[in-house]
């Protein structure tokens, strides 16, 4: 039978609670955009989403051996990274309002967003969606499903960054070539 600690239930349920309100940040957004209509978008992202998807469930999957624990430290790890996921998530997602979209796409009205997190980042709901993965892996997933999961994600992420930024790169050219230079992707330092 699996004992649980204190801090071990204290970071589960700090883990529940951020991904709530991290699905969350992205009801308004959704509604907004639902008036919007794609003028192009890049199907090739659905590949990215079926990636990150099975990244996540990778990390949510109960595989573990038998008397599996986390360490103090990863569950501390967990409680830290948790709320500035969340935190970025509601920041990116209040800035891209009625552009928002789950696959890669653009409206007729787009606009190239250089406000907020997106100064500092070009794709920050991906860098929150890797701090969720991160805090999840770290309260509760054992070290070959992280890895595995880690590897999905980052292969997904790496196939949507690629399409969004085709499509900004087409509709907004040198301007975007330019945030591009100067703003890193998704994971701080690396361009």
């Amino acid at each position: 039978m699996m004992r649980v600690s204190l801090l071990q239930l204290v970071a589960w349920i700090e883990l529940l609670l951020c991904w709530v309100l991290w699905c969350l940040a992205f009801v308004k957004p959704s509604r907004l955009a639902k008036a919007q209509k794609k003028a192009v978008r890049a199907s090739s992202s659905r590949w990215g989403i079926g990636l990150v998807t099975l990244g996540f469930a990778m990390v949510w999957m109960w595989v573990r051996p038998f008397g599996f624990e986390k360490s103090v430290t990863e569950l501390i790890v967990s409680m830290v990274l948790g709320p500035p996921a969340v935190v970025l998530a509601w920041s990116a997602a209040s800035e891209l309002g009625k552009q928002w979209r789950y696959e890669a796409a653009l409206s007729a009205d787009h606009e190239l967003i250089q406000m907020g997190p997106y100064r500092f980042i070009r794709h920050p709901i991906y860098t929150s969606m890797f701090g969720m993965l991160m805090a999840t892996g770290a309260a509760y997933t054992w070290w070959p499903m992280w890895i595995a999961g880690t590897m999905f994600f980052v292969i997904g992420t790496e196939i949507r960054v690629r399409a969004e930024d085709r499509l900004l790169a087409d509709r907004f050219r040198q301007k975007f070539e330019s945030y591009r230079e100067q703003v890193h992707a998704y994971i701080p330092f690396i361009r």
